[in-house]
């Protein structure tokens, strides 16, 4: 059985100021959500690609695929209310895989051995996520009072997230919760650990106009 990828993608370009959204906007000449695409492409050319974007964005993706000749093979699902939905929706086409990832459309360089270590420990672990050290000092606000906490004892949290096949589904067979942040956050919900893998700094979110800055340098 082949592994499968859900590449989420819903933004709407708010916190970027621009009528395009996000995962559409060009760095180095292509769309973000391409890159991100051909990324997961390259680490598996068999792998099971599943894209998950709004109904009214899809005409558009189209446009851009032809117009870019992107023909990396890819099943589109229907995003849905909140991003818990659209996973939900998204898992519904992730046919027989036993591995299943979940991934930021716009986070286009996450490096391979990363995802390459997140698909194999997932079928030791059932649910792995890469994470990064926090470098910079933390305080914790209080209302009106804040203090220095230990920044050892924080991990930030990036994509691929990945689970096996039945862990996953059945996480996301229960209830939406507004505490459901992410899929780690889910599956966590119904008891099963989370393991942490080291991931890459430059596995950026790309959501403001400095980050696609950020993401022109990296290109």
């Amino acid at each position: 059985m082949s592994n499968c990828v859900l590449i989420v993608a819903g933004g709407k370009g708010l916190r970027m100021n621009s009528e395009v959204p996000k995962q559409f906007l060009p760095v180095g000449g292509k769309p973000v959500l391409m890159r991100t695409i051909e990324n997961f492409y390259r680490y598996d050319t068999k792998l099971h690609i599943v894209l998950v974007l709004p109904k009214e964005q899809q005409d558009y993706w189209a446009q851009l695929c032809a117009q870019y000749q992107f023909t990396i093979p890819h099943v589109i699902a229907d995003g849905g209310e909140t991003r818990f939905h659209s996973v939900k929706q998204g898992l519904d086409l992730a046919g027989d895989a036993s591995v299943i990832a979940i991934h930021d459309g716009v986070r286009p360089f996450v490096a391979q051995e990363v995802i390459m270590r997140c698909y194999e420990l997932a079928t030791v672990h059932q649910a792995v996520i890469p994470v990064i050290d926090v470098v910079e000092t933390i305080r914790q606000v209080d209302n009106d009072t804040s203090h220095t906490v230990d920044r050892d004892a924080y991990k930030l949290v990036q994509t691929p997230q990945v689970f096996t096949a039945e862990v996953i589904k059945k996480a996301y067979s229960q209830p939406y919760s507004p505490a459901f942040t992410d899929d780690a956050s889910v599956v966590e919900a119904m008891g099963t650990p989370i393991f942490l893998t080291e991931g890459n700094r430059e596995n950026i979110k790309i959501t403001t106009p400095f980050d696609l800055r950020v993401a022109s340098v990296l290109v």
